[in-house]
């Protein structure tokens, strides 16, 4: 069940005491996990940069679609920027879904994917009326150009409040942000106009306000200064360098 778009993975509140898993960490992994389950060890072909963690996390080798945990063996498991790349994405998602209670996922929109495209990705998302849905690339009759991709990926976010918060506020415009419990909702290539159509047709008004959804001029300027405390708490931490960070895998 879609329980809401928290703005990021570092701001999801976690109780102490819960035991987390994250699948696909990369070269960020999340601090509050006590467990990491990453496919490709020594690979970097996948991710930014090397394979990091904190001192505190297991390091488990495993691939998403095959976790080697036991039914509902941890609370909580965080998924970002994995799922777009999964052979079998229902599979993926039903893993996730067995060996945790509830979680979070987070991966590229279509609208991210059209305006900043990788070829490792096999799948575009949207979230619709909660459900989480998924078209495969491949079968869209359009390309997926990416002339800009550098303006959207690594321009704007260091250079541009406003779209930083855009992407705060807008969770389904560059990244779709989906929390979950007991489950998820989700569609794969889904022949139902409702939700095919916003893959293989234009856009109308009425869909484009069901993915963003129209707010009082009051609630937008309440929602934009969250969004602008969340990432002003986020850069101070950066610039002040609180907290611990993590370490090569390699170093360990």
């Amino acid at each position: 069940m879609y329980i809401g778009s928290p703005y990021s993975k570092d701001t999801l509140s976690l109780k102490r005491g819960l035991r987390v898993l994250e699948v696909g960490p990369g070269s960020n992994p999340t601090r509050r996990a006590d467990v990491l389950a990453e496919k490709f060890i020594s690979d970097n072909k996948h991710r930014r940069g090397n394979l990091r963690v904190y001192p505190h996390q297991t390091l488990i080798e495993a691939d998403g679609e095959h976790l080697p945990f036991a039914d509902k063996e941890f609370d909580y498991v965080i998924c970002c920027h994995v799922l777009e790349h999964a052979e079998d994405p229902a599979h993926f998602i039903s893993e996730l879904c067995r060996v945790a209670k509830a979680g979070y996922l987070e991966t590229p929109s279509l609208i991210g994917e059209l305006l900043a495209p990788k070829d490792s990705h096999k799948w575009v998302l949207l979230n619709i009326k909660g459900k989480l849905v998924l078209w495969e690339k491949s079968q869209l009759g359009y390309t997926f150009g990416g002339l800009q991709e550098n303006l959207f990926l690594n321009y704007l976010p260091y250079h541009s409040l406003p779209y930083r918060l855009l992407n705060l506020t807008r969770p389904n415009f560059m990244n779709v942000r989906y929390e979950w419990r007991d489950g998820v909702d989700f569609l794969v290539n889904p022949s139902e106009p409702e939700y095919k159509s916003y893959f293989t047709d234009k856009w109308s008004m009425e869909m484009s306000g069901e993915i963003f959804p129209g707010v009082s001029g009051s609630k937008e300027f309440m929602n934009t200064l969250k969004a602008l405390s969340v990432f002003t708490v986020e850069k101070l931490k950066r610039s002040l360098n609180i907290g611990s960070k993590p370490v090569d895998y390699c170093d360990l």
